[in-house]
């Protein structure tokens, strides 16, 4: 079960999950363009930005010397951060909050890694849940071919070379990565994800991310917006 209740405040919070190549961020990206052209207030934030822990992230990164209990309180120091000062003032004022990624990135990744499942849960415990969650659904495959043709090599951590599943780098990235894809699937249902097929074209996606977004700011939106919903629905991604 999930540690903490929906929220009270009356902003709202959208967040995306789904493994690295699952096409997350660039739907944010979209929708955040469209958010922002429709005259809605907003606040962007993104998983491990927080400027408090970013360089020590960083440097243990660079030296490979973060174990999974480091990781996972590095990235938990992050989210209070962030929550506190990014998240937590605009929600009290009514504003709505994008998130690229949120607290179920460190139940799916630090578990992987295998640090014990309500111990994580009880480090976010303080967190509120979001008005709506997507999970871009993606095979394991799909998401390597992106990741490989858009970049030159994959990331040490990022990769999961820190478990030794692999002296291969790509091999080990398909292990990893497909053990939190796991991990995601098993906590769909329990968290209430929307799930989205990120296989489908990259307008397709979005046409479904928005109309669900502006369905779930009804009541919350201005006279206009709640007035344009029948049209907002049908209209396709750009």
């Amino acid at each position: 079960m999930e540690p903490f209740a929906p929220s009270s405040f009356p902003g709202r919070l959208v967040v995306v999950e789904g493994i690295d190549g699952s096409g997350k961020s660039t739907q944010l990206m979209l929708l955040r363009k469209f958010v922002e052209s429709e005259g809605i207030p907003l606040i962007f934030t993104e998983w491990n930005s927080s400027e408090l822990v970013r360089e020590t992230t960083k440097r243990g990164k660079r030296k490979q010397t973060l174990t999974p209990t480091t990781f996972s309180l590095l990235h938990a120091t992050d989210f209070a951060h962030r929550f506190t000062y990014q998240i937590l003032p605009p929600l009290k004022a009514g504003m709505l909050v994008l998130g690229d990624r949120y607290i179920y990135t460190a139940y799916a990744r630090d578990t992987v890694r295998g640090m014990d499942p309500e111990w994580v849960r009880n480090l976010y415990r303080f967190a509120v849940r979001p008005t709506l969650a997507f999970y871009f659904r993606v095979p394991i495959e799909v998401a390597m071919k992106r990741i490989l043709t858009g970049r030159v090599k994959l990331k040490y951590y990022e990769a999961g070379m820190d478990m030794g599943l692999s002296g291969d780098i790509q091999e080990s990235f398909r292990l990893f990565q497909s053990r939190i894809l796991q991990a995601y699937d098993a906590m769909a249902e329990e968290v209430g994800f929307e799930v989205i097929d990120a296989t489908l074209p990259v307008n397709e996606q979005q046409r479904i991310v928005r109309a669900k977004t502006m369905k779930a700011l009804e009541g919350y939106t201005t006279r206009r917006h709640i007035e344009r919903m029948p049209r907002l629905y049908s209209r396709e991604g750009q």
